[in-house]
């Protein structure tokens, strides 16, 4: 099935619009009796359209609470009309049904369609039915099953631009965008569950060096293999991050004061152990500083701190000679 519809009406009404619906061969049908048992189906499953009988009482209440909610309010609802009412009013008059289809369309109705079709039986209901109506019918449906599509598609387009967004394309890490949204979620997840996070920031040594000896393209070379090493040696549930230039954040999960110094000593490392091969021409050794912080109690729910005291003990492992690790916070047992 390309698409779902909950019919939402008296028996008679279910019965011959299921069997309508049906000859298309492109919805999964549901059904609800009652506009307050239709409101639990449509938050549970979401179904795409919504066919709706104008004379149950609660209908257009329904559309209104739908469209309220930006979660819901792309289903597409469609009020149907078999007989000249509106609850309990009738609509004989033309002035009565513009006024009808003025007042669903503005309780959120996406159409107000007056259709003469009998409640039949289901093998009376297409037989019975004029050709004119029926084709109405199923052009409103499949207008209702386009719009929903398109909406589909921009979200799903929309989600892919946010993802491209948040990744950086040079050395395919999240970038500093994405770390400025993960960091305060990280703080609050880790005083939720009372653990611990810590904070790497790291700085590749001399690196205008070797653009300016190599020129940007090595230099570019380099940022992609220092990025691959350190995504491909890390906890899968540490997070790497592109902060700008040749300068990298990891937040590290369930990791207090006194693991971290280790893990980024470890990292600094791994970087320098093994040169790295640029081209079968050239190979470079790299080395990178780290300034390493942990969350503690007063730090700011944002993690404006915690990223402070990181950079600035970054700022001392350059000013120190590079190639090392410097961490302020005290361990936590101590």
């Amino acid at each position: 099935m390309d698409a779902s519809i909950l019919i939402v009406g008296s028996d008679d009404f279910v019965d011959t619009f299921s069997s309508l619906v049906e000859k298309l061969s492109i919805f999964a049908i549901q059904v609800a009796s009652h506009p307050r048992e239709a409101m639990s189906l449509v938050q549970a499953q979401q179904p795409d359209l919504l066919l709706l009988q104008a004379s149950e009482l609660g209908v257009l209440d329904l559309c209104q609470q739908i469209k309220s909610q930006s979660q819901l309010a792309w289903i597409y609802c469609i009020v149907i009309q078999t007989a000249p009412t509106l609850g309990h009013m009738q609509l004989s008059d033309p002035t009565l049904l513009l006024q009808a289809e003025i007042q669903a369309l503005q309780m959120g109705a996406d159409a107000l369609l007056n259709l003469p079709i009998p409640l039949q039986p289901e093998s009376l209901a297409l037989e019975r039915c004029d050709p004119l109506v029926l084709q109405r019918l199923y052009a409103q449906l499949h207008a209702g099953q386009q719009r929903v599509q398109n909406h589909r598609d921009l979200m799903r387009t929309n989600d892919l631009l946010s993802a491209i967004a948040l990744v950086d394309p040079l050395t395919e890490l999240n970038n500093r965008r994405a770390f400025e949204w993960e960091l305060p979620r990280q703080i609050q997840n880790s005083r939720d569950r009372e653990v611990p996070i810590s904070l790497l920031m790291l700085d590749i040594d001399y690196f205008k060096r070797i653009n300016d000896t190599y020129g940007h393209v090595v230099g570019d070379r380099a940022l992609k293999l220092v990025s691959a090493r350190l995504r491909h040696n890390l906890r899968f549930y540490d997070t790497p991050f592109r902060y700008g230039g040749e300068e990298f954040v990891i937040l590290l999960s369930d990791t207090g004061a006194d693991e971290v110094g280790a893990i980024a000593t470890r990292i600094c490392d791994l970087i320098s152990s093994q040169p790295f091969s640029i081209s079968d021409s050239l190979e470079l050794t790299i080395t990178i500083s780290a300034g390493v912080s942990s969350l503690q109690s007063t730090d700011d729910n944002r993690g404006v701190s915690l990223l402070h005291r990181a950079d600035q003990n970054l700022l001392r492992a350059k000013a120190r000679g590079r190639n090392q690790v410097v961490l302020s916070d005290p361990p936590t047992g101590k």
